[in-house]
């Protein structure tokens, strides 16, 4: 039987492969434990660790922007996720813009994950490589799901991906 990366077996198997010891998680290099105080668009939050404000962008995903389609419902849907929650930032590096890119479990729930689910957010396929390979399973099974069930912004005919999105941007200007 042959199974493709994005078919819910293989999502089932990977994961179950990595649970059994067969096949190792991705490494992760870091863990930030701390309070989620602001969040500033669908895919990036402030949290509060050790008394420190750490700026984390969630990997694995990309929101649209803020003044695009879905930009605010999306970083409303990060904020019913994660604001004001305990949350747990498994990560490994940072952007050049200082954030830290990791995968953000608030209080058990993977907000990233729950980002694409309802489609505030795309399966960020671009560094899909720098996932686990659970994660990576889970995350284009999501998409597929939320873009058959017309949800979110896939409501739409033809969204506009915000990596298309931004190229019309203003030269320099940071993200949030």
């Amino acid at each position: 039987m042959k199974l493709s990366i994005a078919s819910p077996l293989a999502s089932l198997w990977l994961a179950s492969a990595v649970c059994l010891g067969l096949i190792a998680p991705a490494a992760v290099a870091h863990t930030l434990r701390g309070k989620v105080v602001a969040v500033a668009d669908g895919d990036t939050i402030t949290i509060l660790s050790k008394r420190k404000p750490v700026k984390v962008r969630l990997s694995g995903i990309d929101a649209p922007e803020k003044r695009q389609a879905f930009g605010q419902r999306a970083k409303q849907g990060l904020s019913d996720c994660a604001f004001g929650r305990q949350a747990d930032v498994q990560w490994k590096k940072a952007d050049r813009y200082g954030r830290v890119i990791g995968k953000v479990t608030a209080e058990g729930v993977d907000c990233g994950k729950r980002q694409i689910q309802k489609g505030l957010a795309w399966h960020y396929t671009a560094y899909a490589k720098e996932q686990a390979l659970a994660d990576r399973a889970t995350y284009q099974v999501a998409e597929r799901q939320a873009r058959s069930r017309s949800v979110g912004l896939w409501s739409e005919r033809h969204p506009t991906a915000p990596w298309d999105f931004r190229k019309t941007r203003p030269i320099g200007r940071q993200p949030s």
